[in-house]
């Protein structure tokens, strides 16, 4: 059950009108690493935890918070455009105030369709999209999805405070810089967490090492010029999983030699030796049996 209270997470307001930070916003509001994909991301994640418990709670406080923080940029966005068209296209273009709203830079779907508000879309206007979101079910793949997340959103979020000299609009950006923060740092302290208690350990998923090639499972391939790749701690010595060691191999060659194609089905009309019409000694056109019931 969710409750929602009037008040925001944390409230600040620009110093003017400015329709294109509005659109830089968005980006953080409906993009790919948006505080929408982290909120949904966060929930879906908890409601799919199988451990009651301190993880699920956790999932689920997050995924919360991350909703107030969808809630405030909307509001900040709001506010940028509030008086924009009136106040800053007329002076572009007096007579068409949409024509300047577009030639400015202003999305033109918050004048059309949000009506001076919010949309769930990046900065170029793509819609937003739950494919972004990842809940496997399995905590310690997706907390390293969560830190990974929170890692490129405060990168994002940093870009846009470094576009602006609107201190309003500062001060709410350095609230979500330092909430981001703590949230990447809360899932690398899960991640340990989870090994520690011995619920999850790497490589993910746990618990099919048995059916793997072991001898395959600690190589490093050099397939690209030169071997600086063979400097790394990935080259060499045990591995981070405690259940082998890293070995480089200079020169890979293929396992295995060139596929013989599979035949086609006639009716399918793909392109095979013989042409359309060839028979093959075996009796057969296309490699498939001649005869086909209708």
């Amino acid at each position: 059950m969710f409750f929602h209270y009037k008040g925001l997470q944390f409230e600040s307001t620009p110093e003017r009108p400015d329709p294109v930070l509005a659109m830089k916003l968005q980006e953080l509001l409906g993009g790919h690493w948006g505080e929408l994909t982290v909120a949904m991301q966060y929930l879906m994640q908890g409601w799919n935890c199988r451990i009651p418990g301190k993880y699920k709670d956790l999932l689920l406080d997050t995924g919360t918070e991350e909703l107030a923080h969808v809630e405030m940029i909307s509001n900040m966005i709001a506010k940028l455009l509030e008086g924009a068209p009136a106040e800053q296209t007329a002076r572009a273009c007096e007579d068409n105030p949409m024509l300047a709203a577009i030639v400015g830079g202003q999305n033109p779907q918050h004048s059309i369709v949000s009506g001076g508000g919010p949309v769930l879309a990046d900065s170029a206007g793509t819609p937003w999209s739950g494919k972004w979101i990842v809940a496997s079910g399995n905590l310690l793949a997706d907390f390293r999805v969560n830190a990974a997340a929170e890692g490129q959103s405060k990168i994002q979020a940093a870009r846009v405070y470094n576009m602006t000299d609107d201190p309003g609009v500062k001060k709410m950006l350095k609230f979500n810089l330092a909430r981001d923060s703590m949230h990447q740092n809360q899932w690398l302290a899960a991640i340990e967490e989870l090994k520690d208690e011995g619920l999850e350990y790497d490589p993910v998923p746990a618990g099919i090492i048995d059916e793997e090639f072991d001898e395959y499972s600690g190589q490093l391939w050099n397939l690209s010029a030169g071997s600086d790749s063979s400097e790394g701690r990935w080259a060499s010595g045990e591995r981070p999983d405690g259940r082998g060691f890293f070995s480089y191999v200079d020169s890979p060659e293929p396992l295995a030699g060139e596929p013989t194609p599979p035949s086609a089905d006639p009716y399918l009309y793909a392109t095979v030796p013989g042409g359309p019409n060839g028979q093959r000694p075996d009796g057969t056109r296309n490699g498939v049996s001649a005869s086909r019931g209708v």
